[in-house]
């Protein structure tokens, strides 16, 4: 049976970006020695803060804040999902929020720039307007890891955080061919104690797909944040959560698992448009 390894890193990254550095290099090596074959961090894991804080850290890719990981993902000989950073875009003022993918080599292999932007207004929570600090993507991304699982080939869909409300990016991603779906956040507590495990249960029974979410925790930029990172079967079975505080979790992706139940529960071919 192909089997994939995975470990999910969860932090509380504040405006400190050197701290943020230091620590998620410290959670990626403790991943490392689990002996997983890829090690996903979440949003925006090098700052959270003020907005004039992201544009000054806003950089070219490759570019030197992601260094230690392209080091990293070299010894470990690992994949690594850095799961945002501020990219800059042609507008100054507005960088992308973009997932980074290094392979075992430390190259990029891809690229993904968030699409949906976190421009919301909760009651008794919080309100924010991403776009006003963000420029969003167009393109939906699957990248191919190259036998990672004892030698088989596999395919994963980028998304980002609010990404995950909306159901037709992962059934693209699906359609791509996408059998992990990955969803690094910084998922506010307000919203994520009522949806955070609904929706990621949903994308994976939806799609017939694993979902791997690794999420920030504690308060950062003034935001109290959800935490529990999460990896979740194809079942909507959740394999791994994290408890509160940063740390790492990890799982086996049994991949035939997803042959399996696409099988029983053929969605995407019985799918009407």
């Amino acid at each position: 049976m192909s089997r994939l390894r995975v470990a999910l890193v969860q932090l509380a990254a504040d405006q400190d970006v050197a701290a943020n550095v230091a620590r998620a290099v410290s959670l990626v090596e403790e991943a490392g020695r689990m002996g997983p074959s890829l090690i996903a961090l979440p949003e925006v894991f090098l700052y959270r803060g003020p907005t004039a804080g992201l544009r000054e850290i806003a950089t070219d890719l490759p570019g030197p804040l992601i260094e230690p990981f392209v080091d990293l993902a070299r010894t470990l000989h690992t994949w690594i999902l850095l799961g945002s950073v501020a990219e800059r875009s042609g507008d100054p003022a507005r960088p992308y929020n973009t997932s980074v993918l290094l392979d075992p080599a430390g190259h990029i292999a891809t690229t993904y720039r968030k699409r949906h932007l976190f421009d919301v207004s909760i009651d008794g929570g919080p309100s924010d307007m991403e776009s006003s600090r963000t420029t969003a993507g167009n393109d939906t991304v699957v990248a191919l890891l190259e036998g990672v699982a004892e030698g088989v080939d596999v395919q994963l869909g980028l998304s980002v955080c609010f990404d995950l409300r909306f159901p037709e990016l992962f059934r693209e991603m699906t359609a791509a061919g996408a059998a992990v779906l990955a969803v690094p956040s910084n998922f506010t507590e307000a919203t994520g104690r009522d949806h955070w495990e609904v929706l990621l249960r949903a994308r994976a029974i939806e799609n017939g797909a694993f979902v791997i979410a690794p999420a920030q925790c504690g308060i950062g930029g003034g935001v109290p944040t959800h935490g529990r990172s999460m990896i979740v079967d194809p079942w909507g079975v959740v394999l791994a959560q994290a408890p509160d505080g940063p740390g790492v979790i990890v799982a086996n992706l049994e991949l035939e698992r997803v042959a399996s139940v696409r099988r029983q529960l053929p969605t995407q071919p019985l799918r009407r448009v």
